[in-house]
């Protein structure tokens, strides 16, 4: 809608899923399939109501671009486990959490000191490990805090992390050609895989055995034995440096792996061979990622900025190519060639520059892009009937779409300053909203501030006090008494007494013997009713005959209540009752079958 962030809700078609699905033996969903009409824009399913149908998830249409307001390069991209918010580590070492519906900005937070390279959460879903350009590991819980460092005295950098089945170890790759086994409880290194030539710039634990891959600069593909630091086999496939390697995570028999020679590779690990070779991309392919529900959908970026997507089922062979056949049908299996497959769906200019990262939904909805653009893009399926999102400028290039008319560029400008605007507001606001709330003082109006003589603090931890306190004249604070006077011997009391070395004791305050002299009287017309509410603690006692202050809301925060005009608030989320609405304004509703 105009003037209001798009949101992307799956939360009706979830539950339209659990309502009608019935067991697969039966049929599965009873209803009726999708059309290419706006109208069937309800009946949207979830990737997994329809497992054997991988075409219908693969995300070809644009939904947001988020940017940082101090712009860096995005390394890693990974979604919370429960796919509410996406995190993402960049070069200055910043985690960022961004929301996963309306995708806003909604917290940052200084992670490491140096470039962020590899991030992943752990399967019982209770941590984060990440590490950085420095070697450095970090352990973080899912509200972000540290709770553990594994530092590295060589300092090598860390390209790629990985856990077990069992969350009990994780490995790293290192730009010094080993791959280290951590145990995760204890924080400390319990062996080296040694074999690699050149930097180790990939690695992926088996989601259910325990077997490594990894992938390295010396073109190289290792399989390892993790209880024994073996390596059980090399596979050479590739002709450049490997940049990544990962296990198809359902069923853990497919191995994915891609590297700069501009191909990428499938092996079947019951037959340690590559079956499939994916061919399209111009440029050194950088990553890939696995869809979370098909095994037959594979995603990769490449260096050009460019999203190509793959069916490893369907060969998509272009005008004039010969069809080749696949291991599994041909005569002799172990012999045959691998059958060369192109892109389902191109995405050639969904970034300006490499693709470092890309992270699926937990759902498999949303396609999650991180790049050295500075930008994290979310991508998404097409709606039923929709064919706009295939002429945009990700897909032909801002110069072929502002001559289509699907784009301007002025007005690109335009919504990009907008979004940046939009997003450096909601950073401000959420940086406000983590500041913690300000310790209650010793007096009103000093925040923070302990005094001496009110058995407080005695100024030794405080990271150093002022000496003259600000509105109460040029008052310092008295020296410290001897800890010893009472056992002091006489003679000494009192030659340091005649001498004028002994210090004085601080003026005695009302009512007390020690302390700071009074405060000067109020003056009779003095209102406490003109301060705004909040600035006296809660047990601040008004003197007889003066107006009480104003009071606060109840459970809303000072400055924040109801009642004060300069309060900003956000404008709420379109309700699906406003879409519903807007929708049948604009003609666009399937009347009753």
């Amino acid at each position: 809608m105009a003037g209001r962030r798009p949101v992307t809700d799956y939360g009706s078609s979830v539950a339209q899923w659990m309502r009608n699905r019935q067991p697969r033996y039966k049929g599965g969903v009873t209803m009726e399939s999708e059309r290419p009409s706006a109208s069937y824009v309800v009946d949207m399913l979830p990737p997994a109501a329809r497992p054997r149908c991988a075409a219908d998830a693969i995300p070809v249409r644009h939904l947001h671009s988020s940017l940082n307001k101090v712009k860096q390069p995005v390394n890693v991209v990974r979604w919370t486990p429960d796919g509410r918010r996406l995190l993402t580590g960049s070069t200055s070492g910043e985690f960022t959490l961004w929301n996963g519906m309306a995708f806003n900005f909604e917290t940052i937070m200084q992670a490491h000191d140096s470039g962020v390279r590899a991030m992943e959460y752990s399967h019982s879903e209770e941590f984060i490990v990440s590490a950085d350009h420095n070697g450095i590991i970090k352990y973080h819980q899912q509200n972000l805090n540290s709770v553990k460092i594994i530092d590295a005295p060589d300092k090598s950098c860390i390209r790629d992390l990985s856990f077990s089945p069992n969350d009990s170890k994780f490995v790293t790759a290192r730009d010094d050609a080993k791959l280290k086994i951590f145990d995760f409880a204890a924080g400390i290194e319990e062996s080296v895989l040694l074999g690699h030539n050149w930097d180790a710039k990939t690695v992926d634990w088996h989601p259910s055995k325990g077997l490594i891959v990894s992938g390295s600069k010396d073109h190289q593909v290792k399989l390892w034995d993790p209880r024994n630091s073996r390596c059980l086999t090399t596979l050479h496939g590739h002709k450049n440096t490997v940049a990544k390697a990962s296990f198809e995570p359902s069923r853990g028999q497919l191995l994915a792996t891609c590297a700069r020679d501009l191909t990428t590779r499938v092996f079947d690990l019951r037959m340690m061979r590559d079956i499939c070779i994916l061919r399209g991309h111009e440029k050194d392919i950088t990553t890939l990622v696995w869809h979370p529900i098909h095994a037959s959908l594979l995603s990769t970026g490449a260096a050009d900025g460019s999203i190509f997507h793959y069916l490893l089922d369907e060969p998509n062979l272009p005008t004039g190519a010969t069809a080749s056949i696949p291991p599994y049908d041909s005569t002799d299996p172990s012999n045959s060639p691998a059958q060369i497959i192109y892109p389902a769906h191109r995405i050639q200019y969904a970034h300006d520059f490499s693709v470092w990262s890309l992270a699926w939904h937990p759902l498999g909805h949303i396609l999650a892009s991180g790049s050295n653009d500075r930008l994290t893009r979310f991508w998404s399926r097409a709606r039923p009937g929709e064919t706009d999102c295939f002429k945009d400028r990700y897909h032909l290039g801002e110069a072929a779409a502002e001559a289509r008319g699907t784009w301007d560029r002025r007005s690109g400008r335009r919504l990009m300053r907008e979004e940046e605007e939009q997003e450096a507001e909601d950073e401000a606001d959420g940086l406000v909203d983590q500041k913690l709330p300000v310790t209650q003082s010793a007096l009103p109006g000093l925040p923070g501030l302990t005094l001496p003589g009110l058995g407080i603090s005695n100024g030794e931890n405080t990271g150093g006090i002022q000496k003259n306190v600000v509105g109460m004249g040029n008052f310092s604070r008295p020296p410290q008494l001897p800890a010893n006077i009472a056992n002091m011997n006489p003679d000494q009391f009192a030659a340091m007494l005649a001498g004028g070395t002994l210090p004085l004791p601080p003026p005695p305050v009302a009512g007390s013997g020690q302390g700071l002299p009074p405060l000067p009287p109020l003056p009779a017309n003095f209102d406490f009713s003109k301060f705004p509410p909040g600035v006296f603690p809660p047990a601040f006692q008004i003197p007889q005959g003066f107006p009480p202050p104003p009071a606060s809301s109840a459970g809303v925060p000072p400055g924040l209540a109801s009642d004060n005009p300069g309060s900003r608030r956000r404008a709420p989320l379109p309700s699906q009752q406003e879409s519903l609405m807007e929708e049948q304004r604009r003609g666009k509703y399937r009347p009753v079958r």
